[in-house]
């Protein structure tokens, strides 16, 4: 690759690192405004909400499990695991052969409030997004993939 091409290849990769560490905290604070305003009960810590929709979707995780996946340290994921059950969001259930280990699992309760938040959050985003042109609908449309990959080698490096 020349010069100039890797000059223009990192400008562009610079413009675009700018704008997404711009846009995607204000998109995600919009989004928690919203969400606060219209939830009859505290939506929960983004770390909290993190450990529950990864217990959602991983059932029976264990509190290490979690931790790796979320890139945190077993102690703060046993905290937050505490402050949820207490609320009565998830569920400790002890290992039949390893006494030491708990599996954890979300309640009725917890599902039924990561239903609604995604519900008002994707009513307010499909709302948001009926006023953009056809253009930009697509254009944010094909860029999902590419966020989406993002997200993983982000995830990866947290490792």
């Amino acid at each position: 690759m020349s010069d100039i091409s890797e000059t223009r290849q990192s400008r562009s990769t610079e413009r675009v690192a700018q704008g997404l560490a711009a846009y995607v905290p204000a998109l995600s604070r919009s989004i928690e405004r919203y969400l606060d305003s219209r939830l009859p009960y505290p939506r929960p810590p983004e770390r909290q909400l993190a450990l529950l929709r990864y217990v959602a979707e991983h059932d029976g995780a264990t509190v290490h499990e979690a931790a790796d996946a979320l890139v945190m340290k077993p102690n703060n994921v046993s905290a937050l695991v505490t402050r949820l059950t207490e609320a009565g969001l998830l569920e400790r259930h002890q290992d039949e052969t390893d006494k030491r280990v708990a599996h954890l699992h979300v309640t009725a309760k917890a599902c039924q409030r990561i239903s609604e938040a995604d519900t008002v959050a994707t009513h307010r985003l499909s709302s948001a997004l009926r006023t953009l042109t056809d253009g930009d609908l697509d254009a944010l449309g094909s860029a999902l993939g590419a966020l989406r990959a993002l997200a993983e080698r982000l995830h990866d490096h947290d490792v």
